[in-house]
């Protein structure tokens, strides 16, 4: 029986080339495999046919949308993912849903291997090949662009020696991801860190040098998840949709970076994310009504290296798994309704409301109706500080203390 490889498939040049590449590399039959995670583009259909066209056995795709929002957008929302506190985390959330399917379709067509477009430079060859050793260890992995010598130059050629039905120019300068939680764009003029981002760099955000009219929205959470905008009912996937539209008019979720890549280099990156950034910065403060001052603190920590874990390709790790349940318990009372303004590239709360607030207006007024009991203060401050005290008194003692000369 002819060996079979499932290759992750884009529709554009690279994993259309690398069909046959693999093929004439290895011997095997490759089955190409699209996941739709909300990247927008063309019909998955097409997709389908010119893998089809251009040597693949099988052709098999995958509408992931809603799982995308559900069970990877709505954990990184929850968990505040911030990579390097800016990157929304946009490509690291969606490698880990591709896989799955990826090693689903290696059951389903009896492949003993799968293949991804990646370089051997970036962070998504380890987030492939860690899920995939995650989810089904006995699967083996090639990647093309990395093992197999196969450059973008000789991709062109290829294409255009074997007449594949693929568009085939060097016109394109940039390396582009895309999903419903944002959009990556790296390579070209952008290697200069010193060059300003042209226009034509973004598509999910409107200039907003000059934004319309300021939009103000309402949107309700119940346990850290999105459930309606301005009273009306939404799935996670249309919030995120709803909030790209909205927030993306506005130019907000524009990130002009340079982050640490999991492999030691230093990459500069532009993000958009409009919906992403928007909705973690509702959440963010509907957690400060919400959460508990001690649990909140520890929280932080927690995202960080919940962010971290994710960016560095270990959503299946146990650790991972063990924050996971953190965070989840953490989201119990994140209920309430946060109101925004989105104008000029930012999305400014002005609003906050939650039956399980933890904010009382007695304690925190100072004209009438304070019920905050201040003599209770001094004892207060005698006991916080007492330990600073005397270190203080021993410091004066042994003549280190503070020069106030």
């Amino acid at each position: 029986m002819t060996e079979r490889v499932v290759l992750a498939y884009s529709g554009g040049l690279d994993t259309s080339v690398a069909i046959g590449w693999i093929g004439e590399a290895t011997g095997a039959e490759v089955v190409a495999m699209a996941v739709d995670v909300g990247q927008g583009g063309e019909d998955l259909n097409v997709i389908r046919k010119r893998a089809l066209d251009c040597g693949a056995v099988e052709a098999y795709v995958a509408d992931a949308r809603e799982e995308f929002a559900d069970e990877y957008c709505m954990p990184a929302l929850q968990a505040n993912g911030l990579y390097l506190d800016k990157y929304p985390l946009v490509s690291a959330i969606s490698r880990p849903l591709i896989v799955k399917h990826l090693a689903r379709a290696a059951r389903k067509f009896g492949a003993t291997t799968v293949a991804h477009g990646c370089t051997g430079k970036g962070n998504d060859q380890v987030r492939f090949e860690v899920a995939t050793t995650s989810l089904a260890p006995d699967l083996k992995t090639i990647a093309p662009v990395r093992d197999l010598a196969l450059t973008r130059e000789k991709a062109i050629e290829y294409a255009e020696k074997h007449d594949l039905p693929i568009a085939t120019t060097k016109n394109n300068p940039f390396s582009i991801d895309q999903n419903v939680w944002g959009r990556a764009v790296e390579t070209g003029f952008l290697e200069d860190i010193w060059n300003e981002p042209t226009k034509d760099v973004y598509s999910y955000t409107d200039d907003p040098t000059f934004p319309p009219v300021a939009d103000e929205v309402t949107i309700t959470f119940e346990q850290g998840i999105p459930v309606a905008i301005d009273g009306v009912a939404v799935t996670p996937l249309q919030a995120i949709q709803e909030m790209n539209r909205r927030a993306g008019a506005h130019g907000v979720g524009r990130i002009d970076i340079v982050e640490d890549r999991l492999v030691g280099i230093k990459s500069r990156e532009i993000y958009e994310a409009p919906g992403a950034m928007a909705l973690i910065a509702a959440h963010q403060e509907l957690e400060n009504v919400t959460v508990e001052r001690e649990q909140m603190r520890f929280k932080r920590q927690v995202e960080q290296r919940w962010t971290e874990l994710v960016y560095d390709g270990m959503w299946f790790s146990p650790l991972k798994n063990s924050l996971d349940a953190f965070i989840l318990d953490t989201q119990k009372y994140v209920s309430g309704d946060i109101r925004m303004v989105l104008h000029g590239g930012r999305a400014t709360v002005t609003g906050r409301r939650s039956d399980s607030s933890l904010y009382d207006f007695g304690l925190a007024t100072y004209d009438e109706g304070d019920t905050f009991d201040q003599s209770h203060a001094k004892g207060f401050i005698e006991i916080y500080g007492l330990a600073a005290k005397q270190a203080a008194a021993r410091d004066e003692k042994f003549g280190n203390g503070v020069d106030l000369g």
